[in-house]
């Protein structure tokens, strides 16, 4: 992280003017750091006259696809659930007029804390003897998220509320039958998994909120070795939670995994709970019913198949530079994940 007097995205003389008018807790100038991270959102930390610490937020620069890097989806996220037990950022002020720094922006409250992106991260921050306890910190806070009913919070219209697994089907099929001609590489088990997961969805219970990419490295883990916050929250929606439960499990390993995880997982140090340890933990903080999580674990596989072959796909197509990039490896990830799925389908 490096300070900079000309941060990308923002004209730093009217947001601040809008900070001094808008949010009191704060005292501009700013010192801006750029913080790497956040679905390629402009994020900033800002350091205020007084030592006082904030991040602010807004998409990336350019044409953006519909519906992306929407900010007051975050901003409606992290402000409805601050006065819940689901630990996010304080919620600052959201500035909704293009004309102070062309697009919307956001400011939430900074904290203390750092995410896990691999094994190194977790040997360096989190002791052996503290990796049971951060586990049931980050399965209790997502527990939580989904004991909250979303009308109650004002997230009611968030998104649709029938229907998550279903949809989520759809698009991710049509993803991969589309992606099949640029990669140059189909597999028949994506079209039986899919078929299998239409042909036996469960019924959907009542809709909470799904953070959508619920994992270590969208928490902020505390000097207590226990998750202090819970960000990016701008891929969430109304659905089904067993879904984003099952996506935040399959972070996890398990002795009888066909392929078992990587030795860059933070979660393959020792100290770090097995899966269906965690998912038990879950069904008691919520009383649902976990007996139909193996069709959730393997759609979520199956779902992680059709996005890196998307990926795939636009690397064969020569649409992103290939420099440095492990083609073979990035195949490999596919086909683990299908087998996974597999796997995950024969015990159901």
């Amino acid at each position: 992280m490096s300070t900079t007097s000309n941060p990308e995205g923002y004209k730093v003389e009217a947001v601040e003017a809008w900070i001094s008018n808008n949010i009191p807790e704060l005292s501009p100038p700013f010192e801006w750091t750029r913080l790497e991270g956040g679905h390629s959102n402009l994020t900033y930390m800002l350091k205020d006259q007084t030592g006082k610490q904030a991040v602010i937020r807004r998409p990336p620069q350019g044409e953006l696809l519909p519906k992306a890097h929407d900010m007051s989806r975050e901003w409606a996220l992290i402000s409805s659930l601050n006065p819940t037990s689901v630990p996010v950022p304080a919620a600052y002020g959201f500035c909704e007029s293009p004309d102070v720094t062309g697009a919307w922006f956001y400011v939430m409250g900074a904290i203390d804390g750092k995410p896990l992106y691999s094994a190194d991260d977790a040997r360096a921050l989190i002791p052996e003897s503290e990796r049971e306890a951060l586990c049931h910190s980050f399965i209790d806070v997502l527990a939580d998220l989904h004991s909250l009913d979303p009308d109650e919070i004002g997230l009611g219209d968030l998104g649709k509320k029938e229907n998550y697994v279903g949809r989520q089907l759809k698009t991710w099929y049509r993803s991969w039958t589309s992606s099949i001609e640029h990669a140059k590489y189909d597999d028949p088990r994506a079209h039986d998994l899919q078929k299998f997961f239409i042909d036996n969805m469960p019924d959907q219970g009542m809709a909470r909120v799904v953070h959508g990419d619920y994992g270590f490295h969208n928490c902020l883990i505390g000097a207590n070795c226990r998750v202090a916050a819970v960000v990016d929250w701008e891929i969430s929606t109304l659905g089904d939670p067993l879904a984003d439960l099952a996506y935040a499990l399959n972070q996890f390993g398990d002795p009888g995994d066909a392929v078992q995880q990587t030795a860059e997982a933070p979660t393959s140090l020792p100290g770090f709970v097995k899966r269906m340890d965690l998912a038990e933990r879950y069904a008691q903080r919520t009383g649902r019913d976990i007996s139909q999580l193996d069709f959730y674990l393997g759609y979520n596989r199956w779902k992680t198949a059709a996005i890196l072959h998307g990926v795939y796909a636009r690397y064969m197509a020569g649409q992103k530079s290939t420099e440095g990039v492990d083609l073979e490896g990035l195949r490999s990830r596919i086909d683990v994940a299908l087998t996974l799925a597999q796997q995950a389908v024969d015990r159901i």
